[in-house]
């Protein structure tokens, strides 16, 4: 039996491989795109590749249902830059074998990598690369949410966990990070991308749509975010912070005293 979950994903499905054409839609306000579904003024398609990139690495999204929702989402991006199939959204916050059988098989894939910090993660630049394509799967939403989905289902332990150590400065200004070296989806599927098939130019190119919506939002008033750690660090963070945050700051503090001893 369908549900609205199951409803939420055909419908980002259908739209991350919408047909490259200019349409335009009109709405009973203002024109929209037909495509990224902003309006004419502010929409990003013009910055996508002329061709969508066809690369050999296939994208999932385990995408927090609560994401669909913001209409400053980079994912749409990703799948619009991309040939038809290499990127697919599934919508959940569980990802039982029963409903999603397919998100199940490919997580146990041999070839599939997962890309989650953590101590138990490879840093994606010192990855033997043992196969000729890999399935990348990724959680999107805040950060809260991707661990609250990494948490809620075991069968995210099967694949190989990897992470971006050398991070390039996030793109994404007109949203808080919670650090400096923390990446939108698209930019962390760009350097993924970039690295697992030695294209450094991936990454500039798959990027030029998010660069267009920020300028476009800056320019009708959004105003420039700094990381949750930079405001910290400089003074300008105003709301509590947590305890586990506070003495994992003291233990790094720790930690950089006794390397420099």
């Amino acid at each position: 039996m369908a549900t609205a979950e199951d409803d939420c994903e055909n419908d980002l499905t259908e739209f991350c491989n919408y047909p490259i054409e200019d349409e335009v839609v009109e709405s009973e306000r203002r024109s929209m795109c037909s495509r990224c579904g902003r309006p004419i003024t502010v929409c990003w398609c013009p910055y996508l590749p002329k061709e969508r990139l066809d690369v050999k690495t296939n994208i999932y999204i385990l995408q927090h249902p609560y994401e669909t929702s913001r209409r400053l989402k980079t994912a749409p991006m990703l799948c619009q830059g991309l040939v038809p199939g290499k990127c697919r959204i599934f919508v959940g916050k569980k990802f039982s074998e029963h409903r999603y059988p397919e998100v199940n098989e490919i997580l146990k894939a041999a070839n599939t990598l997962l890309l989650y910090p953590g101590d138990d993660a490879t840093d994606i630049q010192n990855l033997p690369l043992q196969y000729h394509t890999y399935n990348l799967v990724m959680l999107d939403g805040t950060w809260a949410q991707a661990k609250n989905i990494y948490c809620a289902n075991k069968i995210l332990s099967y694949p190989r966990k990897v992470q971006i150590n050398d991070n390039p400065i996030s793109k994404y200004v007109i949203r808080t990070q919670p650090t400096d070296s923390a990446l939108s989806t698209l930019e962390s599927a760009a350097v993924a991308i970039s690295v697992l098939e030695n294209r450094p130019d991936i990454f500039e190119i798959l990027t030029k749509p998010l660069e267009a919506m920020c300028d476009f939002q800056m320019k009708f008033g959004a105003v420039q975010h700094q990381s949750k750690t930079y405001k910290i660090e400089n003074g300008l963070w105003n709301k509590p912070l947590s305890k586990k945050f506070l003495k994992r700051k003291e233990q790094e503090k720790l930690k950089s005293s006794e390397q420099s001893s």
